[in-house]
């Protein structure tokens, strides 16, 4: 870790720091954002260390790629059957590129000697105006450019923005309460179990990963049919994931606890 006061080295020397300095993967992150994502993060992080830039300039950086992204889908030029052909490649570069740099701020911070609560809350905040912006974009695109035989295929962006707000918030307030609950009775916070295989299950999660569906955006019958089946695993991800989060919570509140080992004994 390199202090603030310290004179940079080398941009090589960054990311071999940076590489040392890498927190440990959650476990069963989505491959993508560990063996892709992090890594060119860290690329990105070392070059706007050298330059100067602090978290909060590569979050904003991170944002303006991502929402011009976002905002060309939007209001995408239509061609003979759905946007025009260049549409993808481009909002897919710049959704990518957004990711990718809004891995390397937390990286900067790192660099920079820690992070901030502001750096924390303003990269959260961006997540999940993101999460439901994208959808949305879906939704203006293909009712702008799709000429969709059946209205009905409107509803899966609109469905996508809900699971995606639902899963990003019960994800973090699962974390939250998991952590309070530990840090009150004064105990070690308990290291999760991921492995490869679940790693790689999880893919259809990983918001890079759907990216390259937006790739296929200039085939909207192509598009739809990845962006709907990408969905349905969020929404089956959801629904198992609440399921065990709620048992979790269950089985650490004390309360919960009390009350039913109250019934056993009535």
């Amino acid at each position: 870790m390199l202090g603030r006061s310290e004179v940079r080295p080398g941009y090589r020397e960054t990311v071999r720091a940076l590489a040392g300095a890498q927190k440990a993967a959650t476990p069963g992150t989505p491959a993508y954002s560990v063996l892709v994502n992090r890594r060119a993060g860290r690329l990105l992080a070392a070059g706007a260390y050298r330059a100067g830039l602090t978290p909060n300039m590569v979050s904003t950086i991170s944002a303006a790629f991502t929402f011009s992204a976002i905002t060309l889908l939007a209001a995408a030029p239509a061609g003979d059957s759905g946007p025009a052909g260049w549409t993808g490649p481009v909002v897919w570069a710049g959704l990518a590129i957004g990711y990718a740099f809004d891995s390397a701020d937390g990286q900067v911070a790192r660099l920079r000697g820690g992070g901030s609560l502001c750096g924390e809350w303003l990269d959260h905040v961006l997540d999940s105006i993101k999460a439901s912006a994208l959808h949305l974009a879906v939704l203006v695109c293909a009712y702008r450019t799709f000429g969709l035989d059946d209205p009905v295929w409107l509803l899966v962006p609109v469905a996508y923005c809900l699971v995606d707000a639902v899963a990003f918030l019960a994800m973090i307030l699962t974390e939250q309460l998991r952590k309070n609950h530990f840090l009150k009775a004064g105990a070690a916070i308990p290291r999760r179990i991921g492995s490869r295989l679940k790693s790689l299950a999880l893919l259809p999660t990983d918001y890079g990963f759907l990216c390259f569906v937006f790739l296929f955006i200039g085939a909207p019958l192509v598009f739809m049919g990845l962006y709907t089946l990408f969905f349905a695993a969020n929404l089956a991800y959801l629904v198992l994931a609440c399921v065990k989060w709620f048992r979790e919570m269950r089985r650490l509140d004390p309360a919960a606890a009390a009350a039913s080992e109250g019934g056993r004994h009535a």
